[in-house]
């Protein structure tokens, strides 16, 4: 029977996506070879992402990939990769990212029987031949990367299909409704045979935009969840925290270019009232901290940089990381931290979980996009549990108050973890069972 309405003009949308993105792959090549030279692919690693595989598929089984676009969502997805390799032992798993930064950090994280590959671009040639080679029995998406050439050809090749920790914000919410994008998603959404949003506004977005209603069930956000992960080399962090355990101590994560002159700010007037006190800034992308830290220098501040192992000699007051994987560790020196991303309109937050997870009070900026539900989750539980500032001089009286009285701040500190362990349990096994009973079951 041919289809009509928006699935039918989603047809003619797709055909026109696969047409472009057939006739410029030559310049998406180009581009790839120039994030090569900036540092943002893999040097030996960048025939993955036209789709050709660097390892062996199993020669039997039914494979499971999961597709996560970089360490945030990769993180998230760690915990169910571990759990469907326990309860699915005869089922291999694939993992993909497209970013270096994520492979930098994941590929110690996966357990040893994972297949790591970089993700395929979305053009034909690319993703067809990654499909062929690897011919998965299932795709676990998470969040967001809805890409038409990975949709329809796993369509077409019968492959099931899922979307965890299932997101849309505002702004792409925005993006696909309009007349000519509508169609394109109203087609690929019922590709899916599950959609596990991050929240009933989100599952509300899947609807509106076609998803199908029995293919939406609720599993609970997976940032929630904190990898057991263990560091290999801890010596570094131990002799940190030897260095900091006499000094009033706070930490700034994940902090974007600009947002580092508030937390400057704010360190400027602690000092006069804690002159021991140390700040840790830990820059969202660490290729920038040298260029950060020069910058600090310049304004008269004597800056220790994480990647060259600097001490804390006397009168060092900023200790800037500019190394991967760690932060998770670096939560556990502090009792305070500030969560960047969030200080600017246009910036989407990052994730405050294990901040909490790790008993810091936890201070965040209002623009926090993607995580908006995670922080009002929090407070719904706890109103202590997450504190908004809305810019230095709100940051600035907090953290002032936090170091004048350990109660108060022990009491934010255990407000925080509370409501991340009352959040968290169970959302691992509702996200396998919901993946077991709507995917794996029934595709084997």
């Amino acid at each position: 029977m041919a289809m009509t309405g928006p699935m039918a003009k989603g047809e003619i949308v797709y055909k026109i996506y696969r047409a472009l993105t057939y006739g410029l792959s030559p310049l998406l090549h180009l581009h790839l070879h120039w994030r090569k030279l900036r540092g943002l692919e893999h040097p030996i690693r960048g025939r993955e992402r036209l789709g050709r595989p660097s390892l062996r598929r199993p020669s039997s089984g039914p494979l499971l990939w999961f597709h996560a676009v970089s360490l945030g969502e990769g993180m998230a997805a760690i915990p169910v990769i571990k759990f469907c390799s326990q309860r699915r032992p005869d089922v291999h798993i694939l993992m993909t990212t497209t970013t270096v930064s994520a492979f930098e950090v994941l590929k110690d994280r996966l357990p040893a029987n994972v297949i790591y590959q970089f993700a395929p671009i979305d053009t034909p040639a690319a993703m067809d031949a990654f499909l062929g080679y690897w011919k998965p029995n299932w795709i676990v998406i998470m969040e967001s990367e809805l890409w038409p050439n990975l949709i329809i050809g796993a369509s077409k090749c019968g492959i099931g299909l899922a979307l965890l920790n299932a997101r849309l914000s505002a702004k792409s919410f925005r993006h696909w409704s309009r007349p000519v994008l509508f169609p394109l998603m109203s087609l690929l959404l019922p590709k899916f045979s599950l959609i596990a949003p991050l929240s009933s506004v989100q599952a509300i977005h899947f609807q509106l935009l076609q998803a199908p209603p029995f293919s939406i069930k609720f599993s609970g956000d997976l940032k929630y969840v904190v990898d057991e992960y263990e560091q290999k080399d801890t010596r570094h962090i131990e002799y940190l925290q030897k260095q900091l355990s006499q000094k009033q101590v706070w930490m700034a994560a994940s902090i974007h270019r600009g947002e580092e002159e508030i937390i400057l700010g704010v360190h400027n007037v602690l000092v006069q009232t804690h002159p021991d006190i140390v700040t840790i800034i830990v820059p969202r992308h660490p290729q920038h901290g040298q260029e950060i830290a020069e910058e600090l220098q310049k304004g008269g501040q004597n800056v220790a940089l994480r990647s060259q192992h600097k001490e804390l000699i006397p009168g060092t007051s900023i200790y800037l990381v500019d190394t991967l994987g760690e932060l998770r560790q670096l939560y556990k020196l502090t009792p305070i931290a500030v969560i960047g991303g969030s200080f600017f309109p246009g910036l989407a937050g990052h994730n405050i979980s294990e901040a909490a997870a790790a008993g810091c009070a936890v201070l965040t900026g209002h623009h926090v996009g993607h995580f908006s539900h995670m922080v009002r989750e929090m407070q719904q539980y706890n109103s202590l549990s997450v504190i908004q500032v809305s810019g230095k001089l709100e940051l600035e009286k907090v953290l002032m108050e936090l170091f004048a009285d350990a109660k108060i701040l022990e009491s934010r500190q255990k407000a925080a973890k509370e409501a991340f362990h009352a959040l968290s349990s169970a959302v691992v096994s509702n996200a396998w069972d919901v993946l077991n009973f709507h995917l794996l079951r029934n595709k084997c």
